[in-house]
């Protein structure tokens, strides 16, 4: 079944019906070509128990309990299609807790995949990284351009794997400015190479709770600078191993969201 995000204004008849119309309205229509009396799934974008875009970064595991509903196509014009409420229920799709990736910012198009797939494993928000290593310099006006390609891919992988939100990126950071913006997470984490053994990482893996907001910082190709570990490791960022082979920027990440998305699921 194909999932869509939408706004709680393009319900009518009190909430019974459901307008879609631009872009979603030409992908279901012309591209997957839906027909009158077909299924698809809406996630509010302004329904969930909380704001994607808002200031607090604490975690809940209200956070989790998000809605989907349930329509049928009822009508398809030149412009609309309407769809018919049938049900709704608790989506379940959302980790019990918010997940913020502060990626080092990569070579070429390897931050199109890193969005794709963290969106996928339930990253809750995408921090892109200036950092000293990395290689990719961008002026404000490419930065802009980037976002928009970057929020595309994220509500694109969103919809593909029926999540309740579409992850925000936000605007590249400095590194100062990313541990700043983490002050207030629960659980601050740094993969690192030169971190203790895996027992440690295991151990503090396995302490995080579900509801508790958690940062991760990957650097870039060239990993971090050291006075970036230790700028982060004054900020309370806890540094741990990812095992004895060194992986590329675009697999950290990864890697990093599938141990606690096997953590946190329930």
């Amino acid at each position: 079944m194909f999932h869509f995000f939408a706004e709680s204004s393009q319900l009518f008849d009190d909430g019974k019906r459901i307008a879609i119309s631009g872009d979603d309205y030409n992908h279901m229509v012309n591209v997957l070509r839906m027909k009158v009396g077909e299924e698809f799934s809406v996630s509010l974008r302004d329904d969930a128990d909380f704001s994607p875009s808002g200031d607090s970064q604490s975690g809940s595991e209200e956070f989790a309990n998000t809605r989907e509903y349930r329509f049928g196509i009822e009508s398809i014009t030149d412009t609309e299609l309407v769809g018919e409420l049938r049900f709704i229920k608790e989506s379940g799709a959302e980790l019990p807790s918010r997940i913020y990736l502060f990626q080092g910012l990569p070579k070429a198009d390897k931050m199109e995949l890193i969005i794709q797939k963290a969106v996928e494993l339930g990253v809750y928000r995408i921090i892109p990284v200036k950092m000293k290593r990395s290689v990719v310099k961008l002026d404000e006006k490419k930065a802009a351009s980037k976002i928009k390609r970057w929020c595309a891919i994220s509500e694109a992988a969103a919809k593909q794997s029926k999540r309740a939100l579409v992850p925000e990126i936000t605007m590249p950071m400095t590194f100062r400015e990313a541990l700043k913006y983490a002050e207030e997470l629960d659980i601050k984490l740094l993969p690192y190479e030169m971190a203790e053994g895996m027992d440690y990482t295991r151990e503090v893996i396995s302490d995080i709770r579900p509801g508790q907001s958690i940062g991760i910082f990957v650097g870039p190709e060239g990993g971090f600078a050291d006075e970036e570990v230790e700028a982060a490791t004054e900020s309370g960022f806890r540094s741990i191993t990812m095992g004895k082979r060194i992986l590329r920027t675009e697999t950290a990440g990864f890697t990093m969201l599938a141990w606690l998305m096997y953590t946190l699921e329930r």
